[in-house]
């Protein structure tokens, strides 16, 4: 018997969710159902594969368990790139290994990106949902530069479209004076993620079935199928996916491979567009890892802008106030700097969201016993990787040797994380001095 210790808790709320009308949450499950399959968790992973087993077998009955009400948990806390490229390709030891592995990578992300847009073809979302506009990388020193140029130079061996910006011309991108450089890669899928998720969700139909507000409080095995008890209901299953990410830990799976680190983002109220040059909708990640996320997002009401930096360790997958005002503070720096002519323009909101990695950067994914299936551990890159988990998932579970199938289940297994406590000394100090390299960027 897998018994839950906690439930995802939030004590900030996402910008992404408040721009949105309050959701009418699907039912929560109240009554005694069999399934084929249960998927426990309604974010990227749970609902692509609760999608992709759609497709594949329209016939299979599944129940999605959300614990809260969709859009609100972590995935409605991304920043909402789903990137068709690895963050990384240049380093040092880039050769034909390195090469191999970014083409896998690839691969993985144009499958999630593929069953994105399919979506939004289907039904119709407007850029509002999800935008074909690409992402930039932007720089912001000599160093940042030079990663910049680095990495086009990969880009150009994998055969990947591209464009270098000199500083003037990624001025006219961005309004930022600051930036010195970017690199514009036209395949990044954007998306608002709360409505994204939203919207997948509400697009299911029978025999999948959606519970939001109905966390799974535990779950065992009696003989060929599996029982998970919620407060008001029961699900009897044939098979289980486990989409909750760091909360697998939570039932006892897991223990010492799992690393829970917090990302923040902060974006401000609304302001006159024609206050800042440059396009209205735009993207763009940082040059070296660990530093500055920027989005520019247009409604009627007028512009925002994101940011997201700061990342901190948290063993326990819960963060305080007092967490969510640091980083709002370094946050507002990051704005006063890149935006100094919107001096006025504050930050509404500000929250935190969680992610789970692994220390060899790994996904824990396939079969943890028979019937049951883990596609959690993104390491970053939540709306690719996990989108491209759950779809995995799915083909794993019908018996699938498909290619997703055979890139996620031929990386090396998690390795375990040194103990208490040295593990949060090593994970808190691991993390300042990867935000310390990446400086000013």
């Amino acid at each position: 018997m897998y018994v839950a210790s906690k439930f995802p808790k939030h004590n900030s709320l996402s910008g992404w969710v408040a721009m949105l009308a309050q959701r009418k949450p699907a039912p929560l499950l109240s009554s005694v159902v069999s399934v084929d399959v249960a998927i426990i968790g309604a974010g990227f992973a749970g609902l692509s594969a609760a999608r992709r087993l759609s497709q594949l077998d329209p016939t299979l009955k599944v129940a999605v368990l959300e614990a809260g009400v969709v859009g609100e948990g972590a995935t409605g806390r991304n920043s909402g790139f789903i990137i068709d490229l690895p963050h990384e390709v240049s380093s040092e030891d880039f050769g034909d290994t390195s090469t191999e592995r970014a083409r896998r990578d690839i691969f993985l992300y144009r499958t999630a990106i593929g069953l994105a847009t399919d979506m939004a073809d289907e039904f119709g979302w407007g850029r509002e949902v999800l935008d074909r506009c690409g992402r930039y990388s932007v720089a912001i020193s000599a160093k940042g530069d030079e990663h910049i140029r680095s990495y086009a130079r990969q880009l150009d061996g994998l055969g990947e479209a591209h464009r270098i910006l000199d500083g003037d011309q990624i001025h006219e991108v961005t309004g930022c004076p600051m930036y010195t450089s970017g690199l514009f890669m036209p395949g990044t899928v954007m998306v608002q993620p709360a409505a994204y998720i939203r919207a997948v969700a509400d697009g299911l139909r029978a025999p999948v079935s959606v519970y939001e507000n109905t966390p799974v409080q535990r779950f065992e095995k009696t003989g060929n199928t599996w029982q998970l008890k919620t407060p008001q209901g029961t699900v009897s299953a044939g098979k289980i996916i486990l989409a909750n990410n760091g909360h697998a830990e939570s039932f006892g799976l897991f223990k010492g491979t799992l690393l829970h680190v917090f990302t923040y983002a902060s974006l401000s109220e609304p302001f006159d567009p024609r206050r800042l040059s440059g396009q209205r909708d735009w993207a763009a990640t940082p040059a070296l890892p660990m530093g500055t996320t920027v989005r520019r997002i247009s409604s009627e009401q007028g512009d925002r802008l994101l940011i997201r930096s700061r990342y901190s360790y948290h063993a326990g997958l819960e963060i305080s106030e007092r967490h969510i005002r640091a980083a709002g503070r370094v946050h507002d720096q990051k704005f006063a700097t890149r935006f100094a002519g919107l001096p006025d323009v504050q930050m509404q909101y500000l929250w935190g969201g969680p992610m789970a990695l692994t220390v060899n950067s790994v996904p824990v994914f396939g079969e943890v016993e028979n019937g049951l299936y883990a596609a959690i551990a993104c390491n970053g890159l939540g709306a690719s990787k996990s989108t491209a988990a759950g779809i995995a998932a799915a083909e794993n579970v019908l018996g699938l040797d498909s290619r997703m199938v055979q890139i996620l289940s031929g990386y090396e297994q998690p390795k375990k994380l040194p103990p208490q406590p040295l593990l949060s000394i090593g994970a808190k100090a691991n993390l300042r001095l990867r935000e310390w390299r990446a400086g000013r960027e």
